[in-house]
């Protein structure tokens, strides 16, 4: 049995997010993502109760947050009790990311260092940022940077990824050849977005490929419709809208990393003679960006539409000193509350959040708005969802909400599973499995840790 070709999902298995899938072909052994769950443990673990580094996976392995399989983690990650855990070889040939979302390279950063990491060449720059703003390290692995036509090869395995639309960029689906016949993984997608004819072409190369199984994401299966999702053009058209229609500033949040939003909201600004005004996080990703010509990012250092928002810290009068080194790149473009408060008609601001605060000290004139450019992880009954509410109606801003989800629709997917016509159909990183059973009768349950042969 170990000699044919299987897979064994670690994690996406009843849950959105968190994808480790290991396919295995005779002694060839690889990862699909090795992402962190968004709940990580929300049983046990919350705020300052987390995993204990001390203990290296041991608070992990615990409840089961990881697999405990030999030849997978780095030496230094093995507390004593489960050094036999390690190999110096390594018993895993090589990891593929589809992209740059936390529930799917979070936990990469356990793995060993000798464990090639596979990733398009944004995801690199991604994961780069995210290391240089953020305390993360996610380890000196070997990483080999792929865009849409390569062809990797790992012993008797061929992997063609295959650009999607998603809401980050480098974003990837695969089709592995394997001893078997060809096993195409999705990764996530969509068909609604600025880019939706890379998803079209994926689906097409999938068709083409005559898979014996498919791995598809299901995040919006069994969706309760509470909030409407748009495509993004019509994120842009009703944004136009309430930017052109007001002499008030407006706010904005979304995803730091979903670069469409980020033009889309550039554009509006923009489109009507104001300043984009951006924290220096997404000023830092974008300069790093722009290094990737396929991306079309503008430059903050150079764009005149940009101004970079730093906020007060330590002697609390923006002193270079004040900030990490990383921050201060970008003092030139600096704008303080003091500029936000006296030119609110003139700019569209980025504001997280977790940086409302910063409202105390800007001061918006009442009747100012705000766009709620996201979905996830807010809901109706979200402490924070109430919690924002609360500071907007305190500071008397409209509150408008305008979200292009990142995922296909409950149609689309059925629609992708139809026209590429798998033997077998893994559905994953969804919380309704079952929505699946009763589309097709090729359907197999996934259950964690389980092998389930091709």
């Amino acid at each position: 049995m170990g000699k044919k070709t299987a897979l064994t999902f670690y994690g996406g298995v009843n849950e959105i997010g968190g994808n480790k899938i290991l396919l295995e072909d005779g002694e060839v052994r690889i990862f699909l993502d090795f992402g962190q769950s968004f709940s990580m443990g929300a049983d046990y673990f919350t705020g300052w109760l987390a995993p204990r580094a001390i203990n290296g996976l041991g608070d992990y392995f615990e409840f089961n947050l990881l697999p405990k399989m030999k030849g997978v983690y780095s030496k230094e990650q093995l507390t004593e009790r489960f050094k036999h855990l390690f190999c110096a070889r390594p018993e895993i040939n090589a990891v593929f990311l589809s992209h740059a979302h936390i529930d799917h390279i979070g936990q990469i950063m356990f793995l060993s260092e000798k464990i090639p990491i596979h990733c398009g060449y944004g995801t690199k720059i991604f994961l780069e940022s995210m290391e240089e703003t953020s305390p993360v390290d996610f380890g000196n692995h070997p990483y080999e940077r792929f865009r849409t036509g390569h062809e990797i090869g790992v012993a008797q395995l061929v992997v063609e990824p295959i650009h999607v639309d998603h809401s980050i960029p480098a974003s990837y689906g695969f089709i592995i050849h394997t001893s078997e016949g060809a096993i195409v993984y999705t990764g996530d997608l969509r068909a609604h977005g600025p880019r939706k004819e890379m998803t079209e072409e994926f689906v097409e190369e999938a068709c083409g490929a005559d898979p014996v199984a498919m791995i598809t994401e299901g995040t919006r299966m069994g969706e309760t419709r509470r909030r409407r999702n748009y495509s993004e053009s019509k994120v842009k058209e009703l944004g136009d809208q309430i930017v052109s229609s007001t002499d008030k500033i407006v706010f904005a949040t979304h995803y730091g990393r979903d670069t469409d939003r980020f033009r889309t909201f550039y554009e509006i600004a923009k489109d009507n003679g104001r300043k984009l005004v951006i924290s220096p996080k997404t000023a830092h990703l974008l300069s790093r960006l722009v290094e990737d010509k396929h991306l079309r990012l503008p430059d903050p250092m150079k764009d005149e539409d940009i101004r970079v928002y730093y906020k007060r810290k330590r002697t609390g009068s923006f002193q270079e000193k004040d900030y990490y080194i990383w921050e201060r790149e970008f003092m030139d473009k600096m704008v303080t509350h003091e500029f936000v408060h006296e030119h609110q008609g003139e700019i569209v601001m980025d504001l997280d959040f977790y940086q409302f605060a910063e409202l105390v000290d800007i001061k918006p004139d009442p009747g100012s708005h705000f766009i709620h450019s996201m979905s996830e992880p807010f809901s109706e009954e979200d402490i924070e969802d109430e919690v924002m509410h609360n500071w907007l109606n305190h500071f008397k801003i409209v509150f408008h909400q305008l979200h292009a989800s990142g995922h296909l629709n409950r149609e689309q997917i059925i629609d992708v599973i139809n026209r590429v016509k798998p033997r077998k159909i893994f559905p994953i990183h969804t919380e309704s499995p079952q929505q699946f059973k009763a589309t097709s009768d090729r359907v197999h349950q996934v259950n964690y840790g389980r092998k389930c042969i091709i």
